[in-house]
């Protein structure tokens, strides 16, 4: 087994459906594994808001204008991999009067309309079960108290975020698909980890290697949770209880520090992706533990997928990969 100089990289990934996405310094490309089981690797012409303007990439701007950027990549790739792996084919599928007669319509762009409408779907029920859910439960807890609890609105509120995004996280990872997705998310981490290690990209060395990262999205926002404990209940001290105890006035009021979150959030996990000191550590670590929900031990093929992903996005010469 060959080894490497260690080196911490710029490289990252997301997980897809039946393969893996990666981007580095030869930009992003996916690998898919398909139906016949032959892994399909795509390089992918992305085009970032980022890019457009050097504002773009100033600090804590950048972390809002980064996410964004993630989503609609991680969007485009999901859709991608939905063709790539054959999910979107519907030819053997049995289908009612109403779907054939959406397939004869709409063609190609069926499953572009389902997943752009499960997309808005998705957002909706986030905002209802991390945003609107905690307010409602303390302004119900709080009215039982008698306002007893006013003062500590924010902290709770944010306490109760954590707890509803735990609960939910290991819910869904018992669902069959769910978990296949979970364990191309350890493939990515895992290869990554490989590579960063120095040895080389084989399958046996990724199995050796760590399935978490501080990189990882998890991470960034149970960092961005965090944060939101601490802004909002600050955020608190200065609003009036009258306002406080309306829950869309007061949600109205939290949304403008979202933004500010979430830049926060990004320069933590860009400073966490070069340094490893005691802070760093003690933030990361609610963020890694939840990977353990959130990634899952890869199979064999699993790790090819990510191992090719990765290669496609790596030069030969490491120094091009460093964090700077």
């Amino acid at each position: 087994m060959e080894q490497k100089q260690c080196h911490i990289t710029s490289v990252g990934g997301q997980a897809l459906i039946e393969g893996v996405m990666m981007q580095g310094p030869r930009g992003v490309a996916t690998a898919v594994r398909k139906t016949d089981g032959e892994i399909l690797v795509e390089h992918h012409d992305i085009k970032r808001i980022s890019d457009k303007s050097k504002f773009f990439k100033i600090p804590l701007i950048r972390g809002i204008v980064g996410f964004i950027d993630s989503m609609i990549i991680g969007y485009k790739m999901l859709m991608y991999s939905a063709e790539a792996s054959g999910m979107e084919d519907l030819e053997d599928v049995e289908m009612n009067k109403f779907e054939k007669w959406l397939t004869d319509k709409l063609g190609d762009k069926l499953m572009d309309i389902i997943m752009f409408i499960g997309s808005l779907l998705g957002f909706a029920l986030a905002f209802l079960i991390f945003f609107f859910l905690p307010v409602f439960i303390f302004t119900r807890v709080n009215a039982l108290t008698d306002g007893a609890l006013t003062a500590f609105q924010g902290t709770i509120e944010g306490v109760l975020k954590i707890i509803i995004f735990v609960v939910y996280i290991a819910l869904v990872s018992q669902m069959k698909d769910i978990k296949r997705t979970f364990m191309y998310h350890g493939a990515e981490h895992k290869s990554i980890a490989c590579y960063e290690a120095g040895l080389d990209l084989t399958v046996e060395n990724v199995k050796k290697c760590t399935r978490f990262h501080r990189r990882c999205g998890t991470s960034f926002i149970f960092v961005m949770l965090i944060l939101s404990i601490v802004i909002i209940s600050v955020l608190s001290i200065f609003v009036p209880e009258g306002l406080k105890q309306n829950a869309v006035l007061w949600m109205l009021i939290k949304l403008p520090m979202i933004p500010i979150i979430m830049g926060i959030g990004y320069e933590f996990i860009r400073y966490a992706g070069r340094h490893d000191n005691a802070f760093v550590r003690i933030v990361s670590a609610p963020g890694l533990l939840m990977q353990r929900l959130t990634t899952k031990e890869p199979d064999d093929d699993i790790i090819e997928c990510g191992i090719e992903s990765l290669k496609a996005v790596i030069t030969d010469n490491p120094e091009d990969d460093k964090i700077v």
